[in-house]
């Protein structure tokens, strides 16, 4: 720009460098803030947040360093700044170093605001501090800080961690009472609780309430009901959510090793509402000699192909291979169905 006669200003320094950091290419950006420095342009507040933002997702505790470079260059560092490095030092595992700069940030009269407020919160729950997050939200109320459902779905998750069930449905109950929205990370949390507690009809009622509330379950949600349920024996339970996942066209990560690790033999079909591709296939498999994982396999990516996803079933075909398991006669037939009906038989 600058060989054609044009001078970057602050705006255009500051959306390089924004763009760079959204990629990951922090180094980068701190090279173009050096630039701009040398050129006599310096960088504000909402430049030092971003760079330090992307700092700290990366690990790296030069975040401080930009800090005391903005007190240098008298830039006054706003609240989200000191939000974005209490939450650098959190993520990085070090609480104490939060918690002296969470509360320098009150001292300087600046209200740490619920975007704070949750970032210190987060870090008390990460660690197990449960009294301490509490503590902060009692703490954040007297500021005239209203938490929201980010505040209570962290404590809510964090009591999961701790296996206190009972806590983290109190917390529900408070976000309901409140009048905040359950979100996604709130219903994934209260199931994985349930499921490793092993209530699995809690945790199949807070399913449904989940999708009852116009939510949409996503990966993480099926992959913890369907490796709970293969961890209990429960196959068929596995395989209904498994199938489900696939008819709202969510795409699967690896959840072939729960099936192949989960006991069992011939598998009831007549206990799901429909007929289940899975099972028809699996149970004929095994009644014809295959091998367990053989049968899992084939199955698995028998679903796939038939809602669609070839893509997926070609690229764990790849991955099971790896392994050490080559496709039989069942699983090459299924990809090449799969391949003509998506148009592509010359692949």
């Amino acid at each position: 720009m600058s060989e054609r006669g044009y001078k970057p200003d602050l705006v255009a320094f500051g959306s390089l460098v924004h763009g760079l950091v959204a990629m990951g290419e922090v180094d980068d950006a701190l090279t173009i803030r050096h630039r701009m420095v040398d050129r006599g342009i310096l960088p504000d507040a909402a430049m030092y947040n971003v760079l330090m933002n992307g700092l700290c997702k990366k690990g790296k505790l030069s975040a401080a360093e930009v800090l005391a470079e903005m007190l240098d260059q008298n830039v006054p560092p706003d609240a989200f700044v000191y939000a974005t490095l209490v939450d650098g030092f959190i993520r990085n595992g070090y609480l104490h170093e939060a918690k002296k700069l969470f509360e320098i940030m009150i001292e300087k009269g600046m209200g740490p605001g619920v975007v704070g407020y949750n970032a210190m919160i987060k870090g008390f729950c990460k660690f197990g501090r449960m009294k301490e997050a509490l503590l902060c939200v009692t703490r954040m109320i007297e500021a005239h800080v209203t938490p929201d459902e980010f505040t209570y779905s962290t404590i809510l998750d964090g009591y999961v961690k701790q296996h206190d069930m009972s806590g983290a449905l109190t917390m529900f109950w408070q976000l309901v009472k409140r009048k905040c929205k359950a979100n996604v990370v709130t219903y994934t949390s209260l199931i994985n609780g349930f499921c490793r507690s092993g209530d699995f009809n809690m945790a199949e009622k807070a399913f449904k309430e989940f999708q009852s509330c116009g939510l949409e379950p996503n990966v993480v949600v099926y992959t913890i009901l369907i490796g709970s349920f293969c961890k209990e024996g429960k196959l068929t339970k596995a395989v209904f959510y498994f199938e489900l996942m696939l008819s709202n066209k969510c795409m699967p990560n690896d959840v072939v090793n729960g099936f192949t690790n989960c006991p069992g033999a011939i598998l009831d079909n007549q206990s799901l509402e429909k007929k289940s591709i899975f099972l028809e296939s699996f149970n004929m498999m095994i009644s014809d000699g295959s091998a367990r994982r053989a049968a899992v396999y084939n199955s698995v990516l028998l679903c796939l192909r038939q809602t669609g996803m070839t893509r997926i079933a070609l690229q764990l075909k790849d991955k099971i291979m790896n392994k050490g398991f080559l496709p039989d006669l069942v699983s090459f037939s299924a990809f090449q169905h799969g391949i003509c009906l998506e148009g592509k038989s010359k692949e």
